[in-house]
């Protein structure tokens, strides 16, 4: 029922809109009827009359179709708020959630199957999924713990398998970077093969031996690390519904972990310092010599400190600074990729890019020359505001591999925050990544900067 209420609350929300456009354009003939009855004052010939009858008649037209139409709205919007009260008060003398049809459990089963998010916001998409018998189970577990001020007897509580793809969508949504770089779904330590470049064949006599081509192949391997933390929810929030409690804890922790790994994705200092993490593209262009212990059977390591680290001088400005952000791309290596740029960098950045490309168009209107996307080169422009000012990173993307573990979980304790009135969760996930191919990215500083690996992560203060 919970979800037959959803549908209704929709479709009233649909029609009150219809309903809104309708009465605009009501205000809309108000004002040229207002126009019209100044237009019959002034009338002094019967041709003028004729012309002013005829619009007349036509806004009287409109003016009855319209008021019909709204007539007809109001009553259709009446009936589905009759139809709302009444399923809602089924649904306070039955609140037990009604099992899924056996067709939508089987399916649900499967992690990546994610068919059933496919619409709407997330708030939108947790009311159409706790009425399930595991969704709902989970959801009470925590709101007993939290009402009874008690730790859940399973600490390691793992949220519902339909609910997975859900937490995994939330880091997808605050990952910018997720869906441009190459994902792949491991277990234990990774390995990605490496083709080495084609060999050219040799031209000889039509009856003389063939030369032997050499193609080798070299491997990326990826470990395992782990981001997350935990944060505190009030024990007053027992008091908010389902769909409140569930999007709170879902979009905090995804928030969490999509900002982390984007940062890592750019600016992560592989399992060099204390912090273990993937490494970054930009930390990968700084070095100046291969790292220790730097395996034998990965690429043969490339000095690109110089060649992909480029500082454009303050100089540069308008269409001599698009230019040179063009030169500068050049050290951008695409022979493995599938063809797809992506530019990041701050708004900050990005505002002086757009004002570098403004102009004046035929019509006299001021226009720019970049809306998202790089002008001549093409490719998405996304906005981070961790990237440092007059700095872009640049490359092919999906030359990037990020190895995702499986296992994202859910974990909750009351005892942590008990004199705060507080239960805590904690929110996992586990990734390794670093460019297979490092000479697709660039890191490129405008307005006379240098790009360098320098970010701030946030500390591991408990280790």
């Amino acid at each position: 029922m919970a979800l037959k209420a959803l549908m209704l609350r929709k479709r009233i929300d649909l029609k009150k809109k219809d309903l809104d456009e309708v009465r605009a354009k009501l205000l809309v003939l108000k004002e040229r009827e207002d126009e019209l009855a100044e237009a019959v004052e002034e009338v002094t010939t019967e041709e003028e009359q004729a012309t002013v009858q005829e619009s007349v008649d036509t806004l009287i037209e409109e003016k009855e179709k319209l008021e019909a139409s709204a007539e007809e709205l109001g009553k259709v919007i009446d009936d589905l708020e009759a139809e709302l009260t009444e399923a809602e008060g089924d649904q306070e003398t039955n609140p037990a959630p009604e099992p899924a049809p056996a067709e939508n459990e089987e399916r649900s089963k499967n992690p990546m199957n994610r068919n059933i998010f496919a619409r709407g916001t997330v708030r939108e998409r947790l009311a159409n999924i706790v009425t399930r018998e595991d969704v709902a189970s989970y959801l009470t577990g925590i709101r007993t713990a939290i009402k009874e001020k008690r730790a859940v007897t399973n600490v390691g509580l793992t949220i519902p398998t339909v609910l997975l793809g859900l937490l995994r969508e939330n880091i997808e949504a605050y990952s910018k970077l997720y869906k441009y770089v190459n994902v792949r779904p491991v277990s234990g330590v990774g390995r990605q093969l490496i083709m080495g470049t084609v060999p050219e064949a040799v031209w000889t006599d039509c009856c003389a031996n063939l030369n032997e081509l050499n193609l080798g192949f070299n491997d990326l391997e990826l470990d395992c690390f782990k981001v997350g933390g935990f944060f505190a929810v009030c024990n007053a929030n027992s008091e908010d519904s389902d769909v409140d409690l569930a999007a709170e804890v879902l979009t905090a922790i995804g928030q969490a972990i999509g900002m982390a790994l984007d940062k890592a994705i750019l600016y992560g200092r592989n399992a060099s310092g204390t912090q273990k993490m993937p490494q970054g593209i930009v930390s990968r262009l700084v070095q100046t010599e291969a790292p220790t212990g730097y395996p034998a059977t990965a690429r043969p390591w490339a000095d690109l400190h110089t060649s992909n680290i480029i500082s454009i001088p303050a100089s540069a400005t308008g269409a001599a600074l698009i230019s040179a952000i063009i030169t500068a791309s050049g050290a951008m290596s695409g022979k493995y990729s599938r063809g797809v740029r992506v530019w990041v960098m701050n708004e900050k950045t990005y505002t002086a890019l757009m004002a570098a490309t403004v102009a004046v168009d035929s019509e006299g209107r001021i226009v720019s020359g970049i809306a998202d996307t790089m002008p001549v080169l093409g490719g998405d422009i996304v906005q981070l505001s961790f990237v440092p000012d007059n700095v872009i990173i640049a490359g092919y993307f999906d030359l990037y591999t990020l190895a995702e573990r499986a296992g994202q979980q859910f974990a909750t304790s009351e005892h942590v925050r008990f004199l705060q009135d507080q239960t805590v969760f904690k929110g996992i996930a586990r990734y390794d990544g670093a460019p297979a191919i490092a000479e697709a990215f660039v890191a490129i500083g405008i307005n006379g900067a240098t790009p360098t690996a320098a970010m701030t992560f946030a500390s591991d203060t408990a280790n």
